[in-house]
């Protein structure tokens, strides 16, 4: 066991090691701080998929059967891991088939989004922060390591999934809320919010989220989007600044790739989303500036 625990911190060091080279810890020694301390290997299922598909095949990581290799799994920098399909239909009791299955409905998001997303929102410490989507608990781990005790509320639609993670939060002594409910809804109950940070995506911005959070305080959330990369849509995470009224406004940072949440996993054009047209980009051509695309007002 010592070995193991042992061989966990040395890879959280060798990935914090990698990250800091990318820059994703620039000016935030806090979230260095909570990535080498909170063992993510704690909020890791012992059966998860891998999820590249080898032959048409999701393989099975059994830390069981082979603690080493599901270990490095747990922290390969740029993978996350499939902790449920079919929202709970499909066991975990070996590899699953393409075919055999709709969609991969819950994951632990691979290390380097995980602290890319908590760089975005970058709370302070004593923020009173809501989070959309406990998951495996590990980002809410880092999240209360930041924030401090009682803090966070962790609002999570699936009651297996919530029940796991409130095991393995209370297993390591973090001090958070779960609230078992459709996150769409934010938690009213706990509201105003420093921020809202949703690990799940979105088609629509949710009116309420903007509602629950104070003048100045920001919301960062994957939000669809109409571009493709790698044979599907990929999402856009976005940071929104509210203004207390509930309105909020931001940019796009970095495109990331989520699961939806349940209410809105069904497609919608997107101009009724509000995204432009194809016709509304503007492309201009300059000897001093080169190629410039940018969308109408």
């Amino acid at each position: 066991m010592g070995g193991t625990v042992q061989a966990a911190a040395e890879l959280r060091e060798r990935v914090a090691a990698e990250l800091d080279g990318r820059g994703y810890f620039e000016g935030k020694a806090w979230l260095r701080d909570a990535f080498t301390v909170v063992p993510r290997e704690h909020f890791v299922p012992d059966r998860v998929w891998w999820p590249v598909a080898q032959d048409g095949i999701y393989p099975l990581m059994d830390r069981t059967v082979r603690p080493r290799q599901w270990l490095r799994a747990v922290y390969r920098t740029q993978q996350m891991l499939i902790t449920q399909i079919d929202d709970g239909a499909i066991r975990p009791a070996g590899p699953v088939e393409a075919e055999s299955f709709t969609a991969f409905t819950s994951s632990i998001s691979c290390p380097a989004v995980v602290v890319q997303m908590l760089g975005y929102f970058d709370p302070r410490k004593g923020d009173r922060v809501l989070e959309i989507g406990t998951g495996t608990g590990y980002n809410t781990a880092l999240l209360a390591h930041r924030v401090g005790a009682g803090k966070v509320t962790s609002v999570e639609i699936d009651p297996q999934v919530a029940d796991w993670s409130r095991e393995r939060l209370g297993g390591l002594g973090v001090d958070a809320r779960l609230v078992v409910a459709d996150g769409e809804a934010g938690h009213a109950d706990g509201a105003p919010y420093d921020g809202i940070l949703s690990t799940v995506a979105v088609r629509e911005v949710p009116r309420a989220w903007p509602e629950q959070v104070r003048a100045g305080g920001v919301i960062v959330t994957p939000v669809g989007t109409p571009f493709h990369w790698g044979g599907g849509t990929y999402d856009g995470l976005c940071r929104l600044v509210c203004d207390g009224n509930g309105n909020a406004e931001g940019q796009m940072v970095a495109g990331v790739t989520f699961m939806k949440v349940r209410g809105q996993r069904k497609e919608r054009p997107f101009e009724e989303l509000g995204w432009p047209s194809l016709g509304d980009y503007r492309v201009s051509v300059s000897r001093a500036a080169g190629q410039r695309v940018r969308a109408s007002p």
